[in-house]
């Protein structure tokens, strides 16, 4: 086999390698921003959860008024489900690409 066929067919190797390995690279970059998304949520759920503690603790120290209180629960619990809705989707829209 000529030098320049070896060249050509490996080049032709290459390529299809590149063709056929493509879906499953992509996969795997998906996946992994998934896993980095996932994580930045579940660590805002933790700290939205910290501070509903914070504030609680607050009220029964005597820092809020019991309206006061309510208002913030309610504001910090709302934007709890949120992540909580958020982490959802993700899981769900992650089991529908499987």
């Amino acid at each position: 086999m000529s030098p320049v066929a070896s060249l050509l067919l490996i080049l032709l190797l290459g390529a299809v390698g590149a063709i056929v390995s493509a879906p499953l690279s992509s996969a795997r970059r998906r996946r992994a921003k998934h896993a980095g998304d996932l994580a930045q949520l579940e660590a805002a759920r933790e700290a939205k959860y910290q501070e509903i503690r914070d504030a609680e603790l607050d009220f029964k120290l005597g820092k809020h008024s019991q309206e006061d209180y309510e208002a913030v629960d309610a504001t910090l619990r709302g934007e709890a489900l949120e992540i909580l809705d958020r982490i959802e989707d993700l899981e769900t829209a992650a089991q529908q690409q499987r």
